[in-house]
């Protein structure tokens, strides 16, 4: 199959790598020149939870004229920069192109929706952990379910093809859901409870458990949102939102959360996308999210006044 990886950062570049692995024709595209030239000279090396090893049969380019039209577009870019990449990228996306966002946060599936038909997309969740070592340089941090699904939560048998092209690829736990707008929202309430506490204190992730004062402002965001989820009709796959947090919270209990390492490189997160997007569809239901509100305007500052 002819993939194209949208956003070749470090989860890009593990899911791109593994297909290409696995046989696929795989092109990756991303602003990040010197990433895009060292695959093209050398390859792409990953280590870690995966094995050690370059990965020579990919194709890296900043222009999507020399990709082309593709089968599988994967989104992997920022849930900030969504529309722009979309945007800038329509050229490998023909009509008969799958569309699959794999990415953080809300409304990816809405921003993509500006330049393709909702028919082309599905959409996902990934539990894979990764990093950039250097250009060229990703480290495998960690394996986890892959889940997949149709939006309106039919198991097609494209959604079960692209499934399979995953599982052959060995990622080791891949899933189809006919329920992913919940699985999303799922991960959702995790970040909203994890990722701008973290950014805002300096702690890792098991660390907001060890004070009751962020441990309750965790428990009042993610409350805040499961109370929007439902709201808006969303089925949740978690019966426990806020206990699920926590125990994600002390899995990851060394995680730097992807929130805590943006602001400490100062730039951009998606907190507008996660916290305040739970902000964004309460206001829409009448429903008041006073701790998600002050979260998301906290880390909003703290993005002001980088230095």
């Amino acid at each position: 199959m002819k993939i194209v990886i949208v956003g070749a950062g470090a989860m890009g570049s593990v899911y791109g790598g593994l297909l290409a692995e696995a046989g696929n024709e795989v092109y990756f595209l991303d602003v990040y020149k010197e990433h895009v030239d060292e695959i093209n000279r050398n390859g792409l090396w990953i280590e870690g939870t995966s094995g050690d090893r370059y990965i020579k049969n990919i194709k890296a380019s900043t222009n999507p004229e020399d990709v082309g039209i593709v089968d599988l577009a994967v989104i992997f870019v920022k849930s900030t920069i969504t529309e722009e990449a979309i945007r800038s990228n329509k050229a490998v996306i023909g009509d008969n192109t799958i569309v699959l966002t794999l990415q953080n946060g809300l409304g990816n599936i809405e921003k993509l929706e500006t330049v393709v038909n909702r028919t082309q997309i599905i959409s996902g969740t990934t539990s894979h952990g990764a990093n950039m070592l250097a250009p060229g340089r990703i480290r495998h941090a960690g394996s986890g379910a892959t889940v997949l699904g149709e939006l309106d939560g039919k198991v097609t048998d494209r959604i079960n093809k692209i499934a399979q092209i995953f599982i052959d690829a060995k990622f080791e736990d891949v899933k189809v859901s006919p329920n992913v707008m919940g699985i999303i929202w799922d991960k959702v309430l995790v970040n909203v409870g994890i990722n701008p506490l973290t950014a805002i204190t300096g702690l890792r992730n098991g660390e907001l458990l060890d004070y009751p004062e962020t441990e309750w402002i965790l428990e009042q965001a993610v409350s805040e949102g499961e109370k929007v989820a439902k709201a808006a009709g969303i089925t949740l796959n978690t019966p426990d939102p806020v206990n699920h947090c926590k125990e994600v919270a002390e899995k990851t209990r060394e995680n730097v959360s992807s929130m805590l390492a943006d602001v400490s490189k100062h730039r951009k997160t998606e907190i507008d996308n996660i916290n305040g997007a739970i902000v964004r569809i309460g206001e829409k239901h009448n429903i008041d999210t006073p701790v998600n509100r002050v979260l998301t305007n906290l880390v909003l500052w703290k993005e002001k006044v980088y230095k």
